[in-house]
């Protein structure tokens, strides 16, 4: 698959997270976000164990659930605490920072250096999803502005930290997701019973709610992003975000009748441009090259591995 084919099937796990909203507001109970969290990623990382059943070893325990904490256990919990003290969808624009996080802590972990273009396609990418999600009378929250600025940065240093470690010899991204949406599910499961108490009566719309977040929203969406992570640049992955935010206005438009202004058009336009742009590469002295393509060949054989294990365990049952 080329570079082109690798984006796009990247692009679709933000695509599947902006879908998020509206599955919580139409099938889910209400005022269980922690729950919901939970939902979404223990159960899922657990398949994809049951399926993979590889366990980490050494350094990798550790590496594991350091980014199973940043990617899901700490990102989760503080999204959706920041979703519900700001009002507005203000938490979507901080959320969408995160190419500027990603920036900075690529030039210290991962030795890009940050172009011109690249902040000022960050700073676009910000500015089109507030014309989006912004409305006149959001109104700023100590606590949830905290909690959206670290839930971002939380994200972005889990994606930095993803590119660097990479994988363990002949594991690859199935195995990666499901260590880390095991022990991220793991890490949120007392914080969900201790806050919400025990877990709520789930009819059927809910349980169909909580298997696609489960299987599709995350299990298969995280699989591509971590994925695409390893193939190409940490930035050019970031840059996919805001994806999510547009696809939500394009499903609440659609599915759910809300209508859609001038200035969220013209938010919509500068945001999908920025996307598009922060996929173009960069000059390999300046951004330190598409360091994802260069190892290419090898991922792909692990891919493959993953795909050949999944048919074969498929078979056996």
């Amino acid at each position: 698959m080329n570079r082109a084919g690798t984006i796009a099937l990247t692009a679709l796990a933000p695509v599947s997270w902006g879908s998020t909203y509206a599955v919580t507001t139409e099938f889910l109970p209400p005022d269980r976000p922690l729950f919901t969290g939970l939902m979404r990623a223990l159960p899922a990382g657990l398949v994809l164990l049951a399926v993979a059943r590889t366990l980490p070893r050494g350094v990798w325990w550790g590496k594991a659930v350091a980014l199973g904490a940043l990617n899901i256990g700490a990102f989760f919990p503080l999204l959706f605490l920041s979703a519900y003290r700001l009002p507005g969808g203000m938490a979507a624009v901080f959320g969408s920072l995160g190419p500027l996080w990603v920036a900075g802590l690529a030039v210290l972990l991962l030795s890009e250096k940050p172009t011109v273009r690249t902040l000022l396609t960050g700073i676009a990418a910000a500015l089109g999803v507030s014309l989006v999600v912004l409305r006149a009378t959001a109104e700023l929250d100590t606590i949830g502005v905290l909690a959206a600025l670290a839930s971002s940065a939380s994200m972005a240093a889990g994606t930095v930290l993803t590119k660097r470690w990479g994988r363990p010899e002949g594991v690859g991204p199935l195995v990666m997701t499901g260590w880390q949406l095991t022990a991220g599910g793991l890490l949120i499961a007392p914080v969900a019973f201790l806050v919400e108490g025990a877990p709520p009566v789930l009819d059927g719309r809910a349980v169909a709610g909580y298997l696609y977040l489960a299987l599709v929203n995350t299990a298969v969406a995280y699989w591509l992003w971590f994925r695409g992570i390893g193939r190409l640049t940490a930035t050019s992955v970031t840059f996919l975000g805001p994806l999510s935010p547009l696809t939500a206005a394009v499903i609440g438009w659609a599915a759910l009748g809300e209508a859609l202004t001038p200035v969220q058009l013209l938010g919509m336009a500068i945001a999908f441009g920025a996307t598009l742009l922060g996929q173009m590469r960069g000059s390999r002295r300046g951004s330190g090259g598409d360091t994802g393509d260069q190892k290419f060949s090898k991922t792909e054989r692990i891919d493959r591995k993953d795909s050949m294990d999944l048919m074969d365990s498929a078979v056996r049952r």
